[in-house]
Parts: C-alpha cells; sequence; structure tokens
C-alpha cells in the first residue's frame, strides 16, 4: 500500500470506540474524513484487537491507537484501503477459533467449534475459502439434523474470522436443511422410574431426580453442582450465570421430596464425589447406558433429558403459563421456551377446541 506524505498539523489522538458486537476500533479524522479502523493493516501495521478474547480487545486497540497517532503526526495520509499484511481465510479461520475458545462459552460447544474447525480445514484443498468448500463439507452430513448443527457452528467461526478481517461470505445464500420435528418422549409414571433408577445406583437417581424436580441440565448444571449452591436450608439451587446455558443467574426451589434425599456436606464439595473435584463428564452417559440396558420401563426414545422434559410437562400442564415455563427451565427467552414447547407431547389444541356437527 502507497500513502502520501502531506505537512504536518496538530493531530488529535484517536479515540477507541466498540460495536454491538463487541468489535473495537479506532477513530480518527484526517483531511476532513472520519475513519474506523478495526485493524492496523491501513497504516502498515499488524495489529487486530478482534482476534483477541473480548476482555484483552480494549487493551490491544489503545496500542492500534498509539501506531495511529504515530502514522498521522508523521505526516502520512491513509491510503486506499489495501492490505499489505494479507492473512489466508483458514489463518482467519484459525484466528476465529482462538478467540471463541478463550471465550466464556461452555467445554461442550467449544469442543464442537474445534471438531467443526478440525473437519473443515482437513476438507479444505487450499488456504482460501469458497462456497463450494463449504457445500462440499457440509454434504457429507445426510442427516438434516447434524448438516444443520454443523452449518451453525461453521457460521459462527466464519462470521468471527470475518469480524476480524477476512473478506468474502463463502456461506452467503447457503440455507438450512428442513427437518422433521423429533418429538421428546416424556415419562408416563415417573415414581415408577424413579424407583427402578434408586435401585440401580444412588448418583443416577440423584441425578434423575435434580433433573425432573428442579428442571436442571444433567450434564453441566447437576453434574456440578457444590453444597454451596444450596441455600442453608436447602430449599433453593443458586446458579450464577455462567454455570447455566442461558447465561443468567438462575434460582430454583427444590421439591421436599428432593431435600429428604440430600444430606449437606461441606460447602465446597460436589455433591456426588464429596471432594471439590465433579465426576467426569462421561459419568453419567455411561451409567445411563448400562441403566437402560437392564431397565423394565425404559422406552427407545427416553434419555436423562426426557427427566427434565417430564417435569416441564408437569409444570406447564399445572400452570398453564409459559412465563412460568420459561424461568423454571432457564432458557433465555420465551422463543425458546415455545420452541420446546412444540417438541414435546403438550396438546396445544383441547377437544372443545375442536370443529362441531
Amino acid at each position: 500500500m502507497s500513502v502520501k506524505s502531506v505537512s504536518k498539523m496538530s493531530v488529535k489522538y484517536p479515540k477507541i470506540k466498540s460495536d454491538k458486537k463487541q468489535r473495537v476500533y479506532v477513530v480518527f479524522y484526517q483531511n476532513g474524513q472520519r475513519y474506523r479502523l478495526f485493524n492496523g493493516s491501513k497504516i502498515n501495521s499488524n495489529i487486530y484487537p478482534n482476534s483477541y478474547p473480548i476482555g484483552k480487545r480494549y487493551e490491544i486497540a489503545s496500542l492500534l491507537a498509539a501506531e495511529v497517532f504515530k502514522f498521522l503526526s508523521s505526516g502520512l495520509e491513509i491510503g486506499e484501503p489495501t492490505k499489505v499484511y494479507n492473512k489466508s481465510d483458514v489463518e482467519y479461520l484459525r484466528m476465529s477459533l482462538d478467540t471463541k475458545q478463550c471465550g466464556n462459552y461452555s467445554d461442550k460447544y467449544k469442543e464442537m467449534l474445534r471438531f467443526v474447525f478440525n473437519g473443515f480445514v482437513s476438507h479444505l484443498h487450499n488456504e482460501n475459502i469458497t462456497s463450494n468448500d463449504v457445500k462440499s463439507y457440509l454434504n457429507q452430513y445426510v442427516s438434516g439434523v447434524s448438516y444443520n448443527t454443523l452449518k451453525r457452528h461453521l457460521n459462527v467461526l466464519i462470521n468471527e474470522a470475518r469480524a476480524i478481517g477476512m473478506s468474502g461470505n463463502p456461506m452467503e445464500g447457503l440455507k438450512a436443511k428442513k427437518t422433521k420435528a423429533k418429538l421428546h418422549k416424556p415419562y408416563k409414571d415417573i415414581g415408577a422410574i424413579l424407583d427402578e433408577v434408586k435401585s440401580y445406583n444412588h448418583n443416577l437417581f440423584l441425578c434423575c431426580l435434580l433433573t425432573y424436580g428442579c428442571l436442571l441440565r444433567p450434564h453441566r448444571e447437576v453434574r456440578g453442582l457444590r453444597w454451596n449452591d444450596f441455600s442453608n436450608d436447602l430449599s433453593y439451587i443458586h446458579l450464577s450465570g455462567s454455570r447455566n446455558k442461558s447465561g443468567k443467574n438462575r434460582i430454583v426451589p427444590v421439591p421436599i421430596y428432593i431435600r429428604n434425599e440430600l444430606q449437606k456436606g461441606h460447602d465446597l464439595h460436589n455433591i456426588f464425589t464429596g471432594i471439590e473435584k465433579p465426576l467426569n463428564k462421561s459419568y453419567f452417559n455411561t451409567l445411563w447406558g448400562r441403566f437402560k440396558r437392564v431397565s423394565k420401563f425404559i422406552e427407545q426414545d427416553q434419555t436423562l433429558y426426557s427427566f427434565r422434559h417430564t417435569g416441564a410437562i408437569e409444570i406447564f400442564k399445572r400452570t398453564g403459563s409459559i412465563h412460568k415455563l420459561q424461568r423454571a427451565m432457564g432458557h433465555s427467552s420465551l422463543n425458546v421456551s415455545l420452541t420446546y414447547l412444540r417438541g414435546l407431547e403438550v396438546a396445544e389444541l383441547k377437544e372443545e377446541d375442536m370443529p362441531m356437527v
């Protein structure tokens, strides 16, 4: 990139701002024209603040502002937006992955992003990404659910890469596949199922009980519970936003039949292990798989999450309130709750709603 030399004049120090996507940029004026720089490519600087975790971006943007001020004070003029420090699309995508791995997301989400990145990059023939590359990668997956899941995660990485500096959008115009709604199958006799689980394994029983009675997610929220997450009388569970999927603080009542099964331990101890370290991530999945093979009651499409679904149905049928269901489930919005209900065996119409002769 060529820059023009101009006479030195009074130069104001650039300001640092951020947009709705929490991307930082440097703002300044030259020759009466306002400029916004998200990175240093236009001033021959290899500083990319938005490739860093959100909490560190302002600090790096301050370095960029200093570089911009030095550039302007030297009498040079911003030229055409030609990038000097060209990076390949794959490099931008890798920077995008690194940014997401430093973010405040669940381990499962980060693992999925790594899986998609590794699978997609290994599928490429060169360093620049085209829409055909994306289609070829996604078309490996016949299942509409798998296709859409991978598409969604790849889109997250590409959007972040574009925010950092990647040009073009190889996913533009790519539509999701239509999928048939899958019905989550609730338990008909919850008491019999819980009794059967209790006789098999107490940890699994307590997990199922908390998933059903408190509507907690088993593999993240239940598995990680410590005694200091409970109130002193064990009547409430308090989870911070970092501990649940919605990202919001959550307070959940604990029914009496669950409190009767609890014996409070040391505040910092996990309720299952009795030490600070929780059970491993696959513990309940493995245990449930073994139990399901010997169970007399579990049906094919029923899982650990079916306890949560069954509890959700009970709340909605008893209260008829979508707002209460949203709070109980810890959903981030009413829209999520409405979508969730559509996949459950909840009748939206009653007999009296049907046509009469």
